[in-house]
């Protein structure tokens, strides 16, 4: 299973939670819905011996890497960046609302990446690390599906990754949108890779464990 990596997007306190940056902006029963299967999908991944990383977007707390536009788009959607709230400062880096949520909490050997962007890739070292590591497929769940989960999709895809977009494990604020992502991954024979669920993806780490 060397060769495969789940990439657990952004599973923060801030998105998760109530009090968060999704609790303002529309609620969180998006999310909280797909929280046990994202689960059953980290906890296997780990007894199959598949590299994990975490992502955490977060930004500093003098604000010098985000982006002015950022900050005005995030308030016109229910609260500024940087804003305090009930778990410290929204999206800031050190911040209660930027862990990530008990139940999916890294191991200590496990990698995280903080990001200040939607994408993964950029501006980090995730690439570096994927390649050490011998990494040619990746695993996706996360949130949310049109922002910080598709734009990891596509930087993977531009960099030759095989991806397996997890949808059951992945989701964003509207169901329409949501289903939308997922009809995008499997456009042109599968543009952005593999359309796959939580008991699948367990399924093929099963059958690689026994054969491998």
């Amino acid at each position: 299973m060397k060769d495969f990596a789940l990439i657990m997007i952004d599973f923060q306190r801030d998105f998760c939670d109530p009090g968060g940056y999704s609790d303002h902006c529309g609620g969180i029963d998006w999310v909280t819905a797909i929280v046990p299967q994202a689960k059953r999908l980290l906890e296997y991944a780990r007894i199959a011996g598949v590299c994990v990383i975490h992502t955490r977007e977060g930004y500093a707390p003098d604000l010098s890497d985000l982006h002015a536009n950022r900050i005005g788009r995030s308030r016109a959607a229910g609260v500024a960046y940087g804003t305090q709230g009930p778990l410290g400062r929204v999206m800031i880096r050190g911040e209660y609302g930027h862990g990530t949520i008990d139940a999916l909490k890294p191991l200590a050997s496990e990698t995280i990446i903080d990001k200040a962007s939607y994408g993964a890739f950029y501006g980090s070292d995730l690439e570096n690390i994927l390649r050490q590591a011998g990494v040619q497929r990746l695993a996706i769940a996360g949130v949310t599906a049109d922002v910080c989960v598709h734009t990891t999709l596509r930087e993977a895809t531009d960099r030759g990754f095989d991806c397996y977009y997890v949808k059951d494990a992945i989701s964003t604020f509207d169901p329409t949108v949501r289903h939308a992502c997922e009809m995008m991954v499997e456009q042109e024979g599968g543009i952005w890779g593999s359309l796959t669920t939580v008991d699948e993806m367990l399924e093929l780490w099963k059958s690689e464990c026994i054969f491998n």
